[in-house]
């Protein structure tokens, strides 16, 4: 197999902002139920440990990099802390001390990024807070997150908690009304979520719900709560090791931690030390929810799940909820079909895999999931260029180095690149390090080339490519209640976004790497196939489905026919052993100064020029192949057995 891209440096470069770094510490901020009509701001208690600053203090004392220069791959801090840290910050935070519910900010978040947007984590019948200890620093970098503390012996009532967390967000809303806030409710939490969006129409409001406890009525919980009522206080301690197992998977919480980049015996080793020390510290379940904390906290939330059913017809809030499939406590996914239908504007990822303590498995990594979705903004619409997050080291080993690991293996993709002189070198030297730079390709079957042009990019380059896509990858017309995290969510943490103009000149003016195939669709869907477009045109439910998902879109109003329809579908096609990949850069084409924008001659002229280096390209790929001794999947597998998967397999000289 071959690709090959010629590219074009465009307009001038932007010359960045200067970082601004800036302290920040944690504090906890309470208010009084009976405080809550009259409060004008947050009280401040410093009972707690990890206190520090109020949200208005760290407002005053400034604000933090611009999100365009986050660097790519940057550690988000992701997979540093385990189950077990949940269990040790959630014994120190529920000492009693008589207080109210309150806020705090977890000392690992900060500081964020300019302009970033509150995020309220209301935490599930635990009521520690803590349940974000995985997700802490991740989205510390990008939100200013706050998190709901309700004190072991508390017992305000549901309205009581609902009003405490309206106040804060009326409160953060009147100070910045042009940004949304976010409510990230897990289980309990989901219903509370629910609650204050039901109660504030008109402000902008992104719920993220884990399986939200609206379902609490067909719980396997409701046949023990008389059980729990008449167990004897010395048995109390079996009731965790219970709970344990119907909340959520110990395999996976103990994996939280392990390195995916270990060996098998060496992953089998840490992940028994994890659950050896995992299982003993279920326990610590008695003291974080006692027998009467517990009996409360399933009456609370009968009432949450109450009071939040009789109020979705008023939520106006953008949803998104994510569902596990093997949820033993709640029927989740039964209940993202409901809650799918009944709200407004509702999205979900479905993951069969997860049980019901979502926050605290492995794999889940809750700003990559608002990422891929779209979910993340800084003013009343989601905008692809300035709310853009580039992707992380965690996201690169997971979406790249790891899902695409032996489709990588079975292709060794090679890159070569032009110099300025001509000459054709093995690597991406000849690629420009700093933008504007457009990258211009041709697509193979279904795409298939991006992951290795993406993985070079970012491995030798350290540059993120913003590829231009389909308009009909970003519709959620076609989406479902049972919608699983899929291919296209991990297109958008890569930096795919909608192609059109606009986009393109915006990008160009922030100095990005833009790729674009004016094939578009119809090419990497190739046609001829198996079963191709004009075949399953004929068959009449398939002809439905590709006229209803391609309604209204029109890519090319400039041309006609095929090349302006640029229609989807699913080709049918006979798989086949995959060849190598060959990719090969051309020689940059310099456009400042050219003024091709007005003189059409002159832009001519550089399409020829531009036409012959590709038809260059593509005979020198051709030729150069078939002097590689590797080009045979046979060969290739017999060199990474000899000297290892991770040892590159050679290839022709240039």
């Amino acid at each position: 197999m071959l690709l090959s891209s010629a590219q074009l440096p465009f307009l001038p470069l932007r010359t960045p902002i200067p970082p601004f770094h800036s302290s920040k510490r944690c504090r906890l901020a309470a208010v009084r139920e009976n405080q809550v009509k009259h409060a004008s701001s947050l009280e401040l208690d410093r009972s707690l440990p990890g206190t520090g600053d109020s949200h208005a203090e760290k407002k005053a004392m400034g604000t933090g990099i611009e999100a365009g220069e986050l660097s790519v791959r940057y550690d988000d801090g992701f997979g540093t802390k385990s189950v077990k840290d949940y269990f040790d910050m959630a014994k120190e935070i529920i000492k009693p001390d008589g207080g109210p519910p309150r806020w705090f900010c977890p000392v690992e978040c900060g500081p964020p990024i300019k302009d970033a947007p509150l995020l309220f984590f209301l935490p599930g019948i635990d009521g520690t807070g803590m349940g974000l200890v995985l997700h802490q620093k991740s989205l510390g970098k990008v939100f200013e997150v706050w998190c709901l503390h309700i004190p072991v012996n508390d017992r305000t009532p549901f309205e009581g908690l609902v009003k405490f967390v309206e106040h804060s967000v009326n409160s953060e809303h009147a100070t910045s009304t042009n940004k949304p806030i976010y409510l990230v409710g897990d289980s309990f939490g989901g219903c509370l979520a629910l609650a204050v969006a039901a109660r504030n129409p008109t402000v902008d409001i992104v719920l993220i719900l884990v399986n939200p406890a609206t379902s609490f009525a067909k719980s396997q919980l409701q046949p023990l709560l008389p059980v729990l009522e008449a167990l004897p206080s010395n048995l109390h301690i079996t009731v965790p090791y219970l709970l344990s197992f119907v909340m959520g998977d110990p395999l996976k919480m103990a994996m939280a931690s392990v390195s995916k980049d270990l060996p098998p015996p060496e992953t089998l080793d840490e992940l028994s030390k994890n659950l050896t020390s995992l299982l003993p510290i279920l326990s610590d379940l008695a003291d974080i929810i006692p027998k009467n904390t517990l009996l409360w906290k399933l009456k609370l939330l009968k009432s949450a799940a109450a009071y939040a059913n009789s109020r979705l017809h008023a939520v106006e809030a953008e949803v998104l909820l994510l569902a596990s499939g093997k949820d033993n406590l709640l029927p989740s996914g039964e209940e993202a079909d409901r809650l799918w239908n009944s709200l407004k504007n509702c999205r979900v990822r479905y993951f069969k895999d997860n049980g019901h303590t979502f926050l605290l498995e492995d794999g889940i990594n809750l700003l990559s999931i608002i990422k891929g979705t779209c979910t993340y903004r800084r003013s009343r619409q989601h905008d692809y260029v300035t709310d853009y997050l580039p992707p992380t080291h965690s996201e690169y080993q997971k979406h790249i180095e790891q899902e695409y690991r032996w489709f990588l293996l079975a292709t060794s993709p090679v890159m070569f690149s032009t110099l300025k002189d001509g000459r054709i070198v093995k690597g991406l030297a000849g690629v420009p390090d700093k933008g504007p730079v457009l990258l211009v390709g041709d697509h193979m079957l279904m795409g298939i080339e991006l992951s290795p042009l993406y993985k070079a990019f970012l491995k030798e380059k350290n540059i993120i490519i913003r590829g231009m896509a389909h308009p009909i990858l970003f519709l959620k017309k076609a989406e479902t209640s049972r919608q699983e995290f899929y291919h296209f969510d991990i297109l958008n943490i890569f930096g795919a976004l909608p192609v059109t103009p606009i986009n393109m000149y915006r990008l160009f003016s922030r100095g990005s790497f833009v790729l674009l195939y004016p094939g578009g669709a119809r090419e990497a869907l190739h046609r001829k196939l198996v079963l191709d477009y004009n075949e399953q045109k004929n068959i009449p439910y398939i002809r439905e489905w590709i006229e209803e998902n391609n309604k209204d879109i029109l890519l090319r109003s400039d041309a006609s026919g095929e090349v302006s329809e640029q229609q989807l579908y699913f080709p049918g096609m006979i798989p086949k052993l995959p060849g190598r990949f060959y990719y090969l850069f051309g020689r940059p084409f310099e456009t400042r100064g050219m003024d091709i924008l007005k003189d059409r001659s002159k832009a001519n002229v550089m399409y020829l020029q531009i036409k012959s280096e590709i038809e260059n390209m593509l005979s020198y790929l051709k030729r150069k192949r078939e002097e590689d001794p590797y080009r045979s999947i046979i060969q290739r597998a017999l060199h990474q057995a000899s000297w290892g998967s991770s040892a590159e397999v050679p290839t022709f000289e240039p």
